[in-house]
């Protein structure tokens, strides 16, 4: 975690004073609570880095928890990629392995005591059994400026209540047909204080538990158990919770008041709940339920599309650990709401692959070169830096046949003013290798150019000319003889919008971009072929690209465009 001044965002301030007041018994305990219900996102990775980070700041430890309250939506696939992402953020929970002496933990293994704990409110008349529908709840609710009307069953006795929600375990009624609420303030002009549901009978299999339960807790009732009962101390959330904060105390009280808070080193822990501005980009959409219509109805292909914003679609689009975490630091944490653009993010990734990335050339749009004066059967190899900001990278060599691929954007028949690039003519230099003259071109019936023609001075090996004159224009390339053909993925932004959702009618999709993904062929230098999946390069005047981890092989690379090579956009200092 970024240690300077400005990062002393209000968070850590509030993590500071409780320290240096004595209130966490010694140690800092946070934690990252994903319900496995889908694949954490670009949002969920500011969450991981500020719970994570302050907990490392602290020297203290922060619990990974899968909140699996609702059955109906969870599954392993969610909670495995979950665990695999942040690992990937650079992230682990307190200790390796899955349990709760690792700093792991499920809310369903919390199910036991988080019953017990139901019952005992029963029994101190502070919860009660309700039978009234949703839409009979909403009525009785009210409107925050009108106090709100008492359940029917409100004032039912605790002996009754405790009857009914021992049935609603043994599964004797439907879904829906009794709920248990807390028993708090109907005239609250907070909404979601006045009696809210703490558990509701749902007849769906756990994806751990099986059929064990029928009841399951709602999160604003487990969370703050968890929290608790974890001797979490500090309970970072985004902003939508912060109106639940109340029902939160409430709950942490009532643990209070049953003697179940935990004693760390002569303190007893009081978990505290903060909420901070969630993290929005433009140009596509971070809700999980919007996100899972793009994948079960075929828009995307997976959640680990490289045009999603989830971690794992950016981790296959080539994005980096680093440079997602230096873009959550640089968003910062504040109280309002705001976007952001992804433009920073692309700044992010190419400030550190400009640093890290081996370079390569790669052709996307191929069109044929002839050096009709190089000879036949003429190979002489070419030598260039695998990264020139890193001479340790080394060199490497690339046969050179005077037949090569250049990209069709590098030739005009008739150059535009300052165009320096080849055109006929005109002298350009072939990246390490020589200087070559354009003499003309051949064209199919369509008047499409399908080659080049020119010659070389065999006086400019290297690139540079003997006598000394200087030529404006150097072209990337990849030998006809030895390069291999490659798929390219281009990828742009998912959606034409800023906001998607911003006529509030739920269309989203018909701003999806068409243009959002391009399948290119082209080819690449001898060395792509033999790159593993998942390794990122510089192509040389195109692009940052990764090899696609599932689809790559030597016999058909295939590469996924992360960013282009230049952008405009410069971030704030």
């Amino acid at each position: 975690m970024n240690e300077s001044d400005t990062s002393r965002h209000f968070l850590r301030q509030w993590i500071e004073k409780d320290v240096a007041e004595g209130r966490t018994g010694g140690k800092v305990v946070t934690r990252f609570p994903p319900e496995p219900n889908g694949y954490i996102h670009i949002g969920h990775a500011k969450a991981v880095c500020l719970d994570f980070g302050m907990a490392e700041l602290f020297g203290g430890e922060c619990h990974l928890r899968l909140d699996d309250t609702n059955p109906t939506k969870e599954s392993d696939e969610y909670a495995e990629n979950i665990k695999k992402d942040i690992k990937w953020l650079g992230f682990n929970w307190s200790g390796e392995g899955d349990g709760v002496e690792s700093g792991f933990y499920n809310a369903s293994n919390m199910f036991e005591k988080m019953y017990e704990i139901a019952e005992n409110l029963i029994k101190a008349g502070q919860a009660y059994c309700c039978n009234l529908g949703q839409d009979e709840w909403k009525e009785y609710r009210g409107v925050p400026e009108k106090p709100g009307r008492a359940s029917p069953s409100r004032d039912t006795t605790p002996e009754r209540n405790l009857e009914i929600f021992r049935d609603m375990k043994a599964g004797k009624y439907a879904d829906g047909e009794w709920c248990l609420r807390a028993k708090i303030d109907m005239a609250s002009p907070n909404i979601h204080f006045r009696d809210p549901v703490i558990y509701r009978i749902r007849h769906v299999a756990h994806y751990h538990l099986g059929d064990k339960w029928c009841i399951y807790p709602m999160y604003d009732f487990a969370h703050p158990i968890e929290d608790a009962l974890e001797g979490v101390t500090h309970s970072m959330c985004t902003l939508e919770f912060e109106v639940h904060r109340p029902l939160y105390d409430w709950v942490v009280d009532r643990l209070d008041e049953m003697g179940m808070l935990p004693i760390r080193n002569g303190v007893k822990i009081r978990t505290e709940q903060r909420e901070f501005a969630r993290l929005n980009i433009t140009y596509t959409v971070m809700s999980k339920r919007l996100l899972l219509q793009l994948v079960t109805d075929g828009h995307v292909n997976g959640w680990d599309d490289p045009r999603m914003p989830t971690v794992c679609g950016m981790r296959r689009r080539g994005y980096t650990p680093g440079a997602i975490r230096e873009f959550c630091e640089r968003v910062g944490v504040t109280k309002v709401e705001s976007e952001s653009d992804p433009a920073l993010l692309e700044w992010c990734v190419r400030e550190e692959l400009n640093k890290t990335a081996l370079r390569r050339m790669a052709v996307v749009d191929p069109v044929k070169v002839v050096v009709d004066n190089w000879g036949t059967g003429n190979v002489r190899m070419v030598e260039l830096p695998n990264n020139p900001l890193d001479e340790s990278a080394g060199v490497r060599q690339i046969p050179f046949s005077g037949e090569v691929w250049i990209d069709r954007a590098d030739f005009m028949e008739v150059p535009e003013k300052k165009f320096f690039r080849m055109a006929p003519g005109q002298e350009v230099r072939l990246r390490g290798a020589c200087i070559f003259k354009c003499t003309g071109c051949v064209k199919n019936d369509a008047g499409e150019v399908v080659e080049i023609h020119g010659t070389w001075d065999p006086e400019s090996w290297g690139g540079n000319a003997a006598d000394g004159r200087k030529v404006k224009g150097t072209i990337h390339w990849v030998d006809c003889s030895s390069g291999v053909a490659a798929e390219f993925r281009l990828y742009d932004k998912l959606f034409t919008e800023k906001d998607p959702l911003k006529d509030g009618s739920g269309e989203f999709l018909k701003y999806m971009n068409p243009e959002s993904l391009k399948v290119v062929n082209g080819y690449v230098e001898p060395l792509l072929a033999q790159a593993k999946g998942g390794e990122r390069f510089q192509f040389e005047r195109t692009g940052y690209f990764i090899a696609d981890e599932y689809d790559h092989t030597t016999v058909k690379p295939v590469f996924n465009r992360t960013v282009t090579l230049k952008d405009s956009y410069k971030p704030a200092n």
